[in-house]
């Protein structure tokens, strides 16, 4: 299909970055496949996938214990990673990145942490309406847990947090606030360094899950001065089973550790256990090594490609949908805020949400239906669940022309 499709944006050369996607050249049902599915994970780049070739073909093997030479290179690798990692979202220490398995370990860690050691009954934790269920749930069993409350931000019709509320929730009873910094499903953008400033000022704690927004955003932590930050490689061209959590040094040191076992430790008695240093106080057993040294790939190509280039060509596409979309007989979007990534969630009135979806597969046009992890926001908006579109930096506008005709077309089937 490659030849076929024009350059969206004069800023990126979106023919020879889609060469570089092998999954995209494939067709589904007998149509050229269109991916809209990247806000749930992003297709992989060669370069990712020839950096885990590599590994398991060249220099496999367990890492910061052993001397040899596969160990050593293993270990080196390994280490990059967390090197570029921390330059990626301005860290002002490389040793202030915490490897995990995604975004959602990220926050369960600072939960059962930080979360339990610091809260005690009567304590409140603030979340959004808009939350995956990743950062609603570990919270609510931490409150069950220690007898606290937890209150939730109020979000207008456009999907955007009623900030002057947000305010009125804060009290000297708050410990942690913790939202996303855009959202999976409306695609909102949220002031996030404006909530970090109000939380600091009453004495609490802010935790970012970043999952949408490390693929779509410059992200400096320490510009925005959150006191946590997790996201996961897999949303942003990188392996699945790997993320990543930034902590401020002070909060991670005073912190117990998540697990326990190998590497974690510095000395183990049958009496006691004295605690690594950070990050490998929160990096027990072995861990995902290839995936994590083929992560420094994506970061890599994302680094070269450059996040403002990919914001305008994701920009461009958003609003080349809305405008398309919404000139469809009962389209309705859920999410209309002006500061969004680059996804769309909609509605179409009559027609179940699954249908849309299994309808347009059939054209081979790959697109999330459901509630996207975030039932109490589907509450919120009075629907069941919707259809998500997100884009990536491969995608084009004649994918969302694809889709506009195929949208027409079901719309028109299912109404006769």
């Amino acid at each position: 299909m490659g030849e076929a499709l024009k350059n969206t944006s004069t800023l990126l050369d979106v023919q020879e970055i889609r060469r570089q996607f092998p999954v995209l050249d494939q067709q589904v049902n007998n149509y050229p496949l269109v991916y809209f599915d990247n806000a749930a994970t992003t297709q992989k780049p060669y370069s990712v996938i020839q950096k885990l070739d590599d590994y398991y073909k060249g220099y496999n093997s367990n890492i910061h214990r052993g001397i040899h030479h596969l160990a050593e290179k293993a270990t080196t690798a390994y280490e990059d990673t967390r090197k570029t990692v921390a330059k990626f979202i301005n860290s002002p220490e490389v040793e202030q990145i915490i490897f995990t398995r995604g975004t959602t370990e990220g926050l369960n860690l600072i939960a059962s942490t930080y979360g339990r050691q610091e809260l005690k009954e009567g304590d409140e934790i603030i979340i959004s309406t808009m939350e995956h269920h990743s950062n609603i749930v570990p919270w609510q069993m931490l409150c069950n847990e220690k007898g606290a409350e937890l209150k939730i931000i109020p979000i207008n019709d456009a999907g955007e947090i009623i900030f002057e509320e947000f305010i009125k929730l804060l009290s000297s009873k708050t410990r942690i606030v913790a939202t996303c910094s855009a959202s999976n499903t409306l695609g909102t953008i949220n002031p996030v360094k404006k909530m970090a400033q109000a939380t600091h000022d009453a004495g609490a704690v802010f935790v970012i899950d970043g999952a949408q927004a490390a693929p779509h955003l410059n992200i400096d932590v320490q510009d925005i001065d959150c006191d946590f930050f997790t996201f996961s490689s897999h949303k942003m061209y990188g392996p699945t089973g790997v993320g990543v959590l930034y902590g401020k040094r002070e909060l991670l040191e005073k912190m117990p550790p998540y697990q326990g076992g190998g590497e974690m430790i510095k000395d183990v008695t049958f009496n006691q256990t004295t605690y690594n240093d950070i990050p490998y106080k929160f990096e027990a057993g072995t861990p995902n090594i290839g995936d994590v040294i083929a992560f420094n790939a994506a970061v890599e190509f994302l680094n070269h490609l450059g996040k403002e280039n990919i914001a305008i060509h994701e920009e461009e596409l958003l609003q080349y949908a809305i405008d398309a979309w919404s000139q469809i007989p009962g389209f309705t979007p859920i999410g209309t805020s002006e500061k969004k990534v680059s996804l769309q969630s909609f509605i179409v009135e009559g027609i179940h949400h699954f249908d849309i979806g299994m309808m347009l597969d059939a054209n081979g046009i790959a697109v999330r239906t459901g509630h996207h992890c975030t039932q109490p926001l589907m509450d919120r908006f009075g629907v069941e669940g919707t259809v998500r579109a997100s884009f990536a930096l491969y995608n084009t506008k004649e994918e969302i022309d694809s889709m506009t005709s195929a949208l027409n077309k079901i719309i028109s089937l299912l109404r006769k």
